[in-house]
């Protein structure tokens, strides 16, 4: 059985090293906003060459908290992707603005920046790129139409972690940066976990009250804020995983280069590297006109696939209302031909192979 991500392998790494962390939270019974996650976002906003990081408790609410603090609100129009998952949307109606589809790069699978001029309003306040499936979008294009236009740039970096574009990290190049720490994620925790970057002092500030209910100080409250701090338990695992990533997105380069060179001339189209950045392969992600064929052969080889994803936002029933005549072609013809592959760090040159062999054959 070939998994489409496995985190067994890995874990029995860093267990000893997760374990002692565990043993030391416990003692000093430091349990929110202890000192591992003030050292972990210490250590990420150095990594990442940004002033601040603030951790929060999920991917979903880091969009949520990074468009409050940006001034984002009831009635505003975001442009964003409608290829991406559901959270991304949902952050822009969080806060009672509009999402703005935008149709994606066919290569890339990101946001084409395009389109994104004539997609623009009187309404429109910001633009919510995602760096999809772990490549960077064309962030030097967005920039400057958002310079043009005054507007704000949050970046959805829930994928991205690590990525860069001529040696600025995704997270680092807008406004703000939304980044997951889901298990799944290239820099994972054991259960949902999030973080804000950002170079502006006044967008800090009003995270670091929004994250803790609206608060600076203990029970004096400025705004109206949210519960939701990264768990300290969470940052141990988070810390010890984070000083082996480049390691392990330069093994994901590996598994999706060994991919692409093995896949050449199959019933699919291996995934596309712009060279604007680089690809750290949250996922590994192809296109093909047969796709149940791929599908079924690889179940049968008790080989997992998963489809990332089926139903763009633009088409899911609970954005009817502001979708009714959307049309995004690019958008609607990926969604129906991509499947993604397994890709984790310890993923094997033989089981590669296996799952090369399995797809050449059909």
């Amino acid at each position: 059985m070939i998994p489409m991500v496995d985190l067994k392998e890995q874990y029995q790494t860093l267990k000893a090293e997760i374990e002692q962390g565990f043993a030391e939270t416990f003692e000093n019974t430091s349990f929110i906003l202890g000192p591992n996650v003030k050292s972990f976002e210490s250590e990420v906003a150095d990594y990442l060459g940004v002033k601040h990081a603030i951790s929060c408790a999920s991917g979903t609410d880091a969009l949520h908290l990074a468009l409050v603090a940006a001034g984002i609100g009831r009635g505003d129009e975001v442009i964003t992707s409608s290829f991406t998952f559901i959270a991304t949307a949902e952050a822009i109606r969080y806060v009672g603005a509009i999402p703005v589809y935008v149709d994606i790069h066919p290569d890339t699978y990101n946001l084409d920046a395009g389109l994104i001029e004539a997609a623009m309003t009187d309404k429109t306040r910001a633009i919510l790129p995602v760096h999809l499936f772990g490549q960077p979008t064309d962030m030097a294009s967005i920039m400057a139409l958002a310079d043009k236009h005054n507007l704000k740039v949050i970046e959805d970096c829930a994928q991205s972690f690590g990525a860069d574009i001529n040696g600025k990290m995704t997270g680092s190049i807008g406004l703000a940066g939304a980044h997951s720490f889901f298990p799944s994620k290239n820099l994972g925790c054991y259960g949902d976990g999030g973080m804000i970057t950002t170079n502006d002092d006044a967008v800090a500030e009003m995270l670091l009250m929004l994250r803790n209910h609206g608060s600076k100080e203990r029970y004096y409250h400025e705004v109206v804020g949210y519960n939701s701090r990264l768990d300290e338990l969470q940052a141990v695992i988070l810390r010890a995983k984070f000083k082996r990533l480049p390691q392990y997105n330069q093994q994901r380069r590996r598994v999706a280069h060994r991919y692409s060179a093995g896949l050449a001339g199959s019933v699919v189209t291996p995934p596309h590297e712009d060279g604007l950045g680089t690809h750290v392969y949250h996922q590994y992600t192809v296109l093909s006109d047969q796709r149940d064929a791929v599908m079924k052969k690889l179940a049968d080889n008790q080989i997992g696939s998963a489809i990332y994803y089926p139903v763009p936002l633009h088409q899911q029933k609970v954005f009817a209302d502001v979708c009714k005549d959307v049309s995004l072609p690019v958008t609607e013809e990926i969604a129906g031909r991509c499947l993604s592959l397994p890709v984790y760090p310890e993923l094997k040159d033989a089981q590669i192979d296996q799952i090369v062999d399995v797809i050449q054959s059909i």
